[in-house]
């Protein structure tokens, strides 16, 4: 027997959504990884309860129930591996794997069980439906009847808004069959009411999205954000990472809260909740509990009296209460001694922080992207200037990040660290090939040797080359081909008797005269080109001491007859007498114009 089994094409369904991932079992438990957000469900062996095996939509499924209650559900199991997972559940676990298929008759009319946080609608001894009771958002009452509303999920194609049950009155004194049932749904239910004392109020904290001051009152299940606006309830279990980032002036934190599902406003889906603090901000805290329940709840990790800079105690209490670790920047750091990159994405200026397990960006939009969904990585050169890179990003599911207009000084760091990381590098043999030395690309002066500059300019001028080639070679191939009449003459149709003979014959023949008229073509174009090319003509400078040129004959001729052309015509305008001496030179015989030509 294995000491694991693994599947990796499973899903689990969360909320009407089938998330995929990867399942291994082992001896100590069973672990699932979402490969969409990374999440991971790690169910210890001593927690199963009950394993149940069954027929769904995607092939086969199990279902896993613990002590505490929960339920978790994976399907895309093949009917072969049944006996594989049976054997494993009675060897490692001590659990008989149990075959329960479900009703398919199509009644509604039936029993509900309650086991756990599990509402089951049985006919017989079958289950139709099963609803997690942690998905119900609001129950309400009627007359024999029970509505329940539910959580929504975006990353679900179809979403189920409400489900009514009918229950019959019946003859019991003193219980009220409705109530039970809501009593029963809403002991378990996920419905989210700010009743009672919140454990402790940050008030007026700087929240960068969504953008406002909001004061965040922290409840044992919930997190409120109240600002003048908008309100959020935020539950624990919808929080998926944390983050503690330093600002790059080094007088400000960021405090990043992953949520999946995000928060809604309208349409806008928000993934990331960021708060914005000063060092110099100090809080003096006292929790609303007493000594006892704030040692028996937290177990040290909070006092019911705490003071310290404000970032800390919010990411101190948060800490505690969702019972996630918080992310630091790792060992990277950046040429100013920061730990984080100044850039740019999707047109806004931002910080990329290097983790240790991934990279993440603050903070409009915010992007945080993990290793194990990196595909490769890619520097390079920056679009508008040479003093910056661009650094992108494509993930296995083939989406792309670019970050530009990072400083070159930046480049050997992050190049560093994302050798040291093992990431799959686009363009590694390039950079092999040029032997950068990174204390020259950190050199900010312009003048100096840059050998990734110069292998661009080269590059480019190769392409350029090529280009040129390619395009008097299709100019050259085009015009040969068209020459219908020698191609008449030359070429053999099919039904003349010599075709064979004459195609080899005539084929080396054929292959100098083609070269040799490629020649001559490019002699010719070459002389046309240098033919075309005007003279470049010097403007040279009027002499003011070299004499007036004569006049023609013409002007001689319109000078001494202008008085008489006016005489002749009065009131005549200057542009008629132009035209009408025109018409008299025009009509002047030979002898007279001669005579006039050896006076000019």
């Amino acid at each position: 027997m294995a000491e694991t089994l693994e599947f990796n094409d499973v899903y689990q369904e969360v909320k009407g959504s089938m998330n995929d991932g990867r399942l291994r079992l082992s001896r100590q438990g069973i672990i699932f990884k979402n490969s969409k957000t990374g999440k991971v469900d790690n169910i210890q062996a001593g927690e199963l309860t009950e394993g149940i095996w069954r027929r769904v939509a995607l092939g086969h499924g199990l279902k896993l129930l613990t002590k505490n209650g929960h339920v978790y559900k994976y399907d895309g199991f093949r009917e072969s591996e049944f006996e594989k997972l049976s054997d494993f559940f009675k060897t490692h676990y001590r659990l008989e794997l149990m075959e329960k298929d479900l009703c398919v008759k199509g009644w509604n009319w039936g029993t509900v069980k309650f086991g756990g946080q599990l509402l089951s609608f049985d006919i017989g001894d079958q289950p139709v439906f099963e609803i997690p009771l942690s998905n119900v958002s609001q129950c309400t009452t009627g007359k024999n009847e029970v509505t329940l509303e539910f959580h929504q999920n975006d990353d679900a194609e179809v979403s189920l808004m409400e489900v009514r049950f009918y229950v019959p009155p019946t003859q019991e004194d003193g219980v009220d069959p409705v109530e039970a049932f809501a009593q029963n749904v809403l002991s378990k239910a996920d419905v989210i009411q700010a009743t009672g004392d919140a454990i402790c109020i940050f008030r007026e904290l700087q929240c960068l999205t969504p953008r406002g001051r909001y004061d965040i009152r922290i409840y044992p299940t919930f997190l409120h954000l109240h600002g003048k606006t908008f309100d959020y309830k935020i539950p624990y279990t919808t929080v998926l990472r944390l983050f503690l980032l330093p600002h790059k002036d080094q007088r400000q934190m960021f405090f990043v809260i992953s949520l999946d599902p995000p928060i809604k406003q309208g349409q806008t889906r928000y993934h990331f909740l960021i708060l914005l603090f000063s060092k110099d901000e100090d809080i003096s805290l006292t929790l609303n509990m007493n000594e006892e329940e704030v040692e028996k709840r937290f177990e040290g990790r909070l006092t019911k009296n705490m003071s310290g800079s404000l970032y800390e105690m919010v990411s101190r209490v948060m800490k505690a209460l969702v019972n996630r670790k918080i992310t630091v920047p790792g060992n990277f750091q950046g040429h100013s001694g920061a730990q984080c990159i100044t850039c740019s994405y999707k047109a806004s200026s931002g910080l990329l922080y290097p983790l240790e397990r991934g990279f993440i960006y603050v903070h409009k939009p915010p992007v945080h992207i993990r290793f194990d969904e990196i595909s490769f990585v890619n520097f390079a050169r920056g679009t508008t200037t040479t003093r910056s890179f661009d650094f992108e990003i494509e993930t296995k599911q083939g989406t792309q990040y670019t970050f530009s207009s990072i400083e070159r000084e930046e480049y050997g760091k992050l190049f560093d660290f994302v050798n040291a990381k093992k990431l799959n590098i686009k363009n590694r043999g390039l950079k092999e090939g040029m032997n950068p030395s990174y204390d020259e690309y950190a050199d900010s002066d312009e003048d100096q040797h840059d050998a990734y500059l110069e292998r661009m300019k080269e590059e480019g001028k190769i392409r350029e080359e090529n280009a040129n080639d390619s395009s008097d070679d299709s100019g050259e191939e085009t015009d040969e081909s068209f020459n219908p009449g020698e191609e008449e003459e030359d070429v053999a149709e099919e039904f003349d008797s010599n075709a064979s003979a004459s195609s080899s014959s005539n084929e080396g023949d054929s292959d100098r005269d083609e070269k040799k008229r490629k020649q001559l073509k490019k002699a010719k174009m070459a002389k046309d080109r240098k033919s075309r090319k005007k003279p470049v003509e010097v403007k040279k400078g009027k002499d003011p001491n070299a004499p007036k040129r004569p006049m023609s004959a013409y002007m001689l001729w319109l000078n001494a007859s202008r008085e008489k052309i006016k005489s002749d015509h009065p009131g005549i305008s200057i542009t008629d007498l132009s035209k009408k001496a025109g018409e008299i030179w025009k009509g002047m015989s030979k002898e007279k114009k001669e005579e006039w030509d050896r006076k000019a």
